[in-house]
Order: structure tokens, then C-alpha cells, then sequence
């Protein structure tokens, strides 16, 4: 069955790491949700498409994933994944990774995209903050909600709108381990003050805050790339800190 959205695939260059082969949505026009699945979840049509489309900031997050060292033993958490880019470097690299999002087509992309890099099978969950209950037709799709707990939470550009600072770090906070670390790229959208008061709420210290900047740049096609201004944010707590609680 044809889809009601159109797509493209490229072949979408990340430092440090080899080339992936993505498919996104076409442009931020696309719009398809015939059973009102995503408005059940809260996404509007004219958000209904971002979930689909490459942002720079998922690209700085794939490229600190792919610098990682691989521990076998750590479990690895992207939220809020969109097209799952880090998820995919970190997959092919042999971390323990799970990809999570709250857009109900999140999932079969991600595995349209393991597909065309010719990758094994890469776990994912629903996952949404903010929202008290999961919609049927969510489970009806047959993806699970996120329940576990992991070592190393990712996410990129998530700070977006002002009451998402409160919302997130509770979010993480459900599912991160005693001693878990967390990874933010963030394109300053002015919400990263909160964000950090509201993660220390939960035990989380602010351990790095590097700001990230690439110059515009013109391809060999003669296409020219936005310039990238940005900070990744490192968050740790550790076990003693978060102990009363």
C-alpha cells in the first residue's frame, strides 16, 4: 500500500563514521494520520512531520556516539529519537542501544533504515513524557511502551518548547539508573537554564557544557550546509547522590 507521505533517501555523511543510508520525509509538508493516531498523542499536523525529517543537532549527537568506546555491559537509551541517527551509529558500532520516540510512525522508519544499512534488528519502545496514558492505537501497531532503565541516556534538540524542561527530566529520571549519565545536544533554544534546574532536582550534576560550532560549508554538489551553533550537555548522578530518594 502506498503511503499517504512522500519520502526521500540519502546517503547522509556523520564525522567520524561511516556513511548511513536514511530515509526521511520528503519536507516539513507531509502529513498523514488517517486514524488519528497521532493527534490521540498530542502531535498537531504541523508537528506531525518533524519526527521525520534529519536536524543538525541529531547529527553532532551521531558523531559524539560514534567517538563512544563500547562497553558491553552498558545499555544505552536515545529519547525523543526521531529518524534514530545516534541509535543507528551505535547499533553498527556494537553498543546496546534503545530507541524510543512518541510519533507512531518512528518505529517503522527505524527499521526501513536498518534495512537499507543492512543491520540486525535494534529494540525500540514508545516513549513519551508528559503524557499520563498511551493511546490504543499505539498498542495496536504492536510497539511496547518504555519501562527499563538504562546507564547512558541520549537525546538532541529536545528542549523546545518552555514547559519541556520540567517534563524531560522527569522523564529521564524514570528511567535512569542510580549512577546514569545523560547526554543533551541542544541548539540553544533558551530552555537549557530550567533544564538544568530541574535535573538537579533529580541528583543530576551538569559535568560538561561544550559549546558546539561548525562553519557553513559547500559539498561537492555545491550544496551548502546552515552553520551549526549548539552545546552538548553531560549530566551524571551518582548512586550516593540519589540514595534518599
Amino acid at each position: 500500500m502506498t503511503p499517504g507521505y512522500s519520502t526521500k533517501t540519502e546517503r547522509i555523511a556523520i564525522a567520524d563514521t561511516d556513511d548511513l543510508f536514511i530515509r526521511s520525509l520528503l519536507d516539513r509538508q507531509q502529513y498523514h494520520d488517517p486514524a488519528g493516531i497521532a493527534q490521540s498523542l498530542g502531535i498537531c499536523s504541523a508537528s506531525w512531520s518533524l519526527f521525520g525529517l534529519l536536524w543538525p543537532s541529531s547529527m553532532q549527537l551521531a558523531a559524539y556516539i560514534a567517538r563512544r568506546p563500547v562497553c558491553p555491559d552498558e545499555r544505552i537509551l536515545e529519547i525523543g529519537c526521531g529518524l534514530a541517527l545516534a541509535s543507528l551509529v551505535g547499533h553498527r558500532r556494537g553498543a546496546r542501544v534503545t530507541a524510543s520516540d512518541c510519533h507512531p510512525l518512528a518505529s517503522s522508519f527505524l527499521d526501513h533504515n536498518l534495512q537499507l544499512n543492512r543491520l540486525p534488528d535494534l529494540k525500540y519502545r514508545h516513549g513519551q513524557w508528559g503524557a499520563a496514558d498511551v493511546p490504543a492505537g499505539v498498542l495496536d501497531l504492536g510497539i511496547k511502551v518504555l519501562s527499563a532503565r538504562y546507564d547512558l541516556i541520549i537525546g538532541s534538540d529536545l528542549l523546545y518548547e518552555r514547559d519541556m524542561p520540567e517534563m524531560l527530566a522527569d522523564f529521564i529520571d524514570d528511567h535512569a539508573r542510580p549512577n546514569a549519565e545523560v547526554w543533551i545536544v541542544d541548539p540553544n533554544r533558551g530552555h537549557r537554564p530550567a533544564f538544568n534546574r530541574h535535573m538537579e532536582t533529580f541528583g543530576f550534576e551538569l559535568e560538561r557544557d561544550r559549546r558546539l560550532h561548525d562553519k557553513a560549508e559547500t559539498d561537492a554538489a555545491g550544496v551548502r550546509s546552515e552553520e551549526y551553533r549548539g552545546r552538548l550537555l553531560v549530566y551524571r548522578r551518582v548512586a550516593e547522590a540519589c540514595s534518599g530518594q
